[in-house]
This record gives C-alpha cells, sequence and structure tokens, in this order.
C-alpha cells in the first residue's frame, strides 16, 4: 500500500484533518493524497507556495527567515509548517521546501536537497534529505513527495525516522 493511502486511511480512522504547502513538490503532495477515494474527509487546504513571496504573504514565513537562511532551510521548513497549521486550523500540516534542479543548487545547497517538515501535536518534526544530484527533475519531485508522505505517516505512528 503507497503513503498516501495509508495516510489516508489512519487519518480517517482517528478523525484528523491534513494541509499541505509544498514549493520544491510543486502540488505532488496534494495530487497523492487526493488520488485516495475519500480524501475530502481530511484535506482541509493545499497550497503550491513556491515563491518566497508565497511563502512570506500567504503561510506568514517571516522576511528574515527567508533572508538569512533561505527558502531551503530547516528555518523555513519549520516557518512554512507553523504557518500552515494557523491558517489552515488542520491537526497535520505537510510542507516541503528544496531543489529538485537540474539547476540551481550551490556547494552548500546542492540540487536534490528537501527539507521536509510535519507539525502534529504541536511538534514540528523536520527531516532533510539529498538525493543524488543528477536524478531527473521529475524523478526527484516523485521521491521528495513520497518521502514526505513517508515522513507524515511514521510520525502519526510515531515511527520516527
Amino acid at each position: 500500500m503507497a503513503y498516501e493511502e495509508k495516510l489516508g486511511k489512519y487519518l480517517i480512522e482517528n478523525k484528523l484533518t491534513c494541509a499541505t504547502a509544498e514549493s520544491c513538490t510543486g502540488g505532488l503532495v496534494s495530487s497523492k493524497l487526493t488520488d485516495v477515494s475519500g480524501s475530502s474527509e481530511y484535506i482541509k487546504l493545499n497550497f503550491v507556495t513556491y515563491a518566497n513571496e508565497a511563502k512570506h504573504d500567504i503561510l506568514g514565513v517571516d522576511w528574515d527567515i527567508l533572508n538569512n537562511y533561505g527558502a531551503v532551510s530547516e528555518q523555513c521548513a519549520e516557518a512554512m509548517a507553523n504557518g500552515l497549521h494557523k491558517i489552515t486550523g488542520c491537526d497535520v500540516a505537510i510542507c516541503t521546501t528544496g531543489i529538485a534542479g537540474p539547476t540551481g543548487g550551490t556547494d552548500l545547497k546542492p540540487v536534490g536537497l528537501v527539507y521536509i517538515s510535519v507539525k502534529y501535536n504541536n511538534i514540528v518534526t523536520i527531516k532533510e534529505i539529498k538525493l543524488p544530484p543528477d536524478t531527473p527533475r521529475k524523478e526527484m519531485k516523485e521521491q521528495f513527495a513520497n518521502l514526505a508522505l513517508k515522513l507524515a505517516y511514521d510520525v502519526l505512528t510515531q515511527d520516527r525516522i
């Protein structure tokens, strides 16, 4: 069973809601969640906050975070999850911010770097993942999205990764 199905089943069984805010995955996490029949029972609201302005204007990510740490950072991922939770009132906030390439990376933040954040029970869990930079963009986004769903499921079932 795919993680979007496991997650959906868990959310329904436990009467929980979720919301997403995605950057590098461009709505793929949302798409996977809504591929599951019955997802309208648990999805509150999903955003693609690709630009820094969207992260700031919609999610309330502070400009200091974006200017000092960048959009691709643990600090931004945490602020995204907190902002998403605040504006939606969801039980579970799932966020992604990273560099899917093939261009745009640096030595400090290479292509293939993603920060995934999940807020549940007022705790934000953040996972930094680095995929091989030569991974094709579509495959990179697919892996990022699957890892986000896995992290959310693991956080909810207390099987922390």
